[in-house]
């Protein structure tokens, strides 16, 4: 049996002491955060985001808010059609003083008019499009008369206005007798584009006493057509 002297048991307890000490040490050593390094480029960019949101937020409000709901045409409605309600659909759109279609709450209104012209699936309402006459009414007849840009005014013809259809010189550049035949008052009814060189079909209302003669008129296309006054 081997016993320590009290030399060695004090260089053993002052080892023990020792390891206990920096063990102790070693605890009470505090780590220091990390120091976050700022990027203003990406600061810029969370900004300018947060910036173009509320843009986004304030433009998608002020559109709702101007948002109007008026009647569209669910389905394709010919000239003097009866229109149904099945045929039409309410849409919201923004108002736009260019375009005064007919508003939603009038549906009741519209229902069981006629159509004033051809309107097309997709299209909005608008209240020159609705007519409560059949056309041509009794004791009318249309006419459609083909004319080349230069035959009518620059001005775009529309439906109901009125118009003189003037008989132009012929071929050899005769002069016309100066008869009421030479000028026939008509009616727009409808204007169809036909091709792509400006060439126009325009249909009139006539009486009926004076729709062969414009037929025999326009079939020459030696006519011209007059815009009238619009105002009533």
């Amino acid at each position: 049996m081997v016993i320590a002297t009290e030399e060695q048991q004090h260089s053993r307890r002052k080892k023990v002491k020792g390891a206990a000490e920096e063990s102790s040490g070693l605890e009470q050593v505090v780590v220091a955060p990390p120091k976050l390094r700022r990027r203003p480029v990406l600061l810029a960019a969370s900004v300018a985001a947060v910036c173009l949101g509320a843009l986004l937020g304030m433009m998608a409000y002020s559109l709702a808010s101007s948002a109007k709901e008026v009647i569209a045409l669910r389905t394709t409605v010919h000239r003097g059609d009866v229109i149904q309600r099945n045929d039409l659909m309410t849409v919201r759109v923004s108002a736009d003083r260019g375009v005064r279609p007919v508003s939603g709450s009038d549906m009741s209104q519209v229902v069981g008019k006629r159509a004033a012209y051809d309107m097309a699936a997709g299209g909005l309402l608008t209240s020159s499009a609705v007519t409560n006459a059949l056309v041509p009414a009794a004791g009318q007849s249309v006419v459609g008369i083909g004319v080349a840009p230069g035959q009518l005014p620059g001005i775009a013809l529309q439906a109901g206005d009125n118009i003189r259809v003037i008989a132009t010189p012929g071929d050899q550049g005769g002069s016309v007798a100066a008869t009421s035949s030479a000028s026939t008052t008509a009616t727009v009814v409808d204007v169809q584009a036909e091709g792509s060189n400006g060439q126009q079909v325009v249909d009139v209302a006539v009486p009926d006493s004076q729709a062969a003669e414009l037929a025999a008129q326009a079939s020459t296309g030696k006519v011209a057509i007059v815009l009238d006054s619009r105002e009533h």
